[in-house]
């Protein structure tokens, strides 16, 4: 199959209907998430209803085993709910997922050691289907969107931990998709890293205008990153609060230090530490 696509612009390989009218991108409703049954069963996610409008920036927060990446899971059909219902761009998750309706960045950056950068981001690419012409303009243009032009002929190896994150970015844009999904990709990188990666993701978020889903554990990251934050109870995942940001679209670093800034950070530190409490 050859996926030929206008030059001037990328766009999804496959149609999708159009959630830019007002609908919900992603509307959770009284969902639910048991693993087995009887006495092993594990109850995951309880009652969760949510919507995720276009060009959200949403994390995720919580502590261990509230559901946060079980949620983004259930959005790109990797689990199934057991309850309630999940709509993404008004399909179900696995009708979003064949329409290839999102991209997912995992926690590890999932790079085949053996195949170059550009050879790493091409993959989905080639799977889709896509003319050769096309492979390469797109991994060309995501490579630049990621401020990694010059390096798609090295292998993973050769790359920092941070800019092997940006090329797990990269791949997950190629086919642009218009919902980002993120799983703790900054997690395992020192501070220092972590805090130009959020500078570059917000950047990157303001130029693409994807929605974005972002799990994290990180209270600063979660108030620096988002538009909305929601905040997960334990076992079972429950939303206990969702708050809207105030801060303005551009942030630099230094907002941290604003009282607006540690006023919602406070607000999401109580949610945890009710959540904990109700448990």
């Amino acid at each position: 199959m050859n996926m030929e696509t206008p030059p001037e612009a990328l766009r999804p390989a496959s149609a999708a209907p159009d959630a830019s009218l007002g609908a919900p991108v992603i509307a959770a409703r009284n969902l639910d998430l048991t693993f087995g049954w009887g006495e092993g069963a594990v109850h995951a996610l309880k009652d969760v209803s949510l919507d995720i409008n276009k060009g959200d920036f949403v994390s995720f927060i919580g502590p261990s085993g509230c559901g946060k990446t079980t949620f983004l899971r259930c959005i790109a059909a990797l689990e199934t709910p057991t309850g309630g219902s999940l709509t993404v761009n008004g399909m179900t998750p696995d009708e979003a997922r064949r329409n290839r309706a999102y991209g997912y960045v995992f926690q590890a950056a999932g790079l085949y050691p053996w195949r170059t950068i550009s050879k790493n981001i091409k993959l989905p690419l080639e799977i889709m289907g896509y003319s050769k012409a096309e492979q390469e303009k797109r991994v060309k243009d995501v490579l630049e969107l990621v401020e990694l032009s010059g390096f798609g002929s090295k292998f993973p190896w050769q790359l920092s931990g941070g800019m092997q994150q940006r090329a797990s970015i990269a791949r997950a844009l190629a086919f642009d998709a218009d919902i980002l999904l993120m799983d703790e990709p900054f997690g395992a990188l020192d501070e220092i890293v972590r805090d130009h990666l959020n500078e570059q993701l917000l950047k990157l978020w303001a130029r693409t205008n994807k929605t974005i889903g972002f799990v994290t554990h990180s209270i600063p990251e979660a108030v620096y990153l988002s538009t909305k934050i929601v905040v997960m109870s334990p076992r079972p995942g429950r939303i206990h609060d969702v708050i809207d940001s105030t801060l303005p679209k551009e942030r630099p670093l230094d907002i941290r230090d604003s009282p607006e800034f540690i006023e919602i950070a406070h607000r999401v530190r109580e949610g945890l530490r009710a959540g904990h409490a109700d448990d």
